[in-house]
């Protein structure tokens, strides 16, 4: 069954309706924004850095490019590529983490290698560009709170030229015997406790969790990007699994 056709998807642990998972995710992003880029120096110990830097690397992107940095609210992932001459369009849905990421933009040096940077409030399940309009598109802890995650990759399938290339980072299930059992109870116990330190909001860094617990596998994650046209589809597991970088391109 496509995700389109249920009737009710998950939020964390419950079962709702899919206007009620739009509504609540938008609520939980809006509650952390402020807070958002210093909550994941915390959760992950500083290791998002390296991840992205990583992720970044993968995409390689060029100057003159046209890159779609979707769910990239406050700018992290797009600084990066900005850094390296690409031109970034930054989307969310949620304009609270756009408006983190616009007053960031705002701070950083101007550089004539720099490429420009525009933030516009875009749903991932209805892009309103053009069909070819990017040569990349990127999407970073983003997708697992999409409502329909296959809309969404049929969206960035659309709005590629062809030769464009798909790259996505998302918390997945670690492989690793041991580790997987270290990173259950941190994140049932730990994380939310942070949360609630950090941000004043434990609830939101518990629904956080049981997303990542509810994301599908990266063999099934991998089938949904190649369901949506993607070739040559790859994925790198991070910390045996915990992280995954998933990556396609539009022939």
């Amino acid at each position: 069954m496509n995700e389109t056709s249920q009737d009710t998807v998950s939020f964390g642990y419950e079962n709702v309706t899919p206007q009620e998972k739009t509504r609540r995710v938008g609520e939980v992003f809006s509650s952390v924004a402020s807070k958002y880029d210093i909550m994941n120096d915390a959760m992950s110990i500083g290791m998002h850095r390296g991840w992205k830097d990583r992720f970044v690397k993968r995409v390689k992107p060029r100057p003159g490019e046209q890159i779609l940095d979707m769910a990239g609210g406050t700018g992290d992932i797009a600084f990066r590529m900005a850094d390296r001459g690409a031109d970034i369009t930054v989307a969310d849905i949620n304009q609270d983490m756009l408006d983190v990421g616009a007053e960031r933009a705002m701070d950083r040096p101007a550089s004539d290698e720099t490429g420009s940077l525009v933030f516009t409030c875009q749903n991932a399940e209805e892009i309103s560009f053009a069909s070819s309009s990017f040569d990349a598109y990127t999407i970073v802890f983003g997708i697992r709170n999409v409502t329909f995650k296959d809309k969404a990759l049929a969206e960035a399938y659309r709005v590629l030229r062809p030769g464009g290339r798909f790259y996505c980072m998302e918390f997945s299930t670690t492989e690793w015997s041991g580790f997987k059992e270290i990173y259950d109870v941190y994140s049932d116990k730990l994380l939310p406790r942070m949360g609630q330190a950090i941000a004043g909001d434990a609830d939101s860094y518990r629904y956080l969790v049981e997303s990542i617990r509810k994301f599908p596998t990266m063999p099934e994650f991998e089938s949904m990007i190649r369901a949506a046209g993607f070739t040559n589809t790859k994925v790198e597991p991070i910390l045996g699994g915990a992280v995954a970088i998933h990556s396609g391109w539009k022939i």
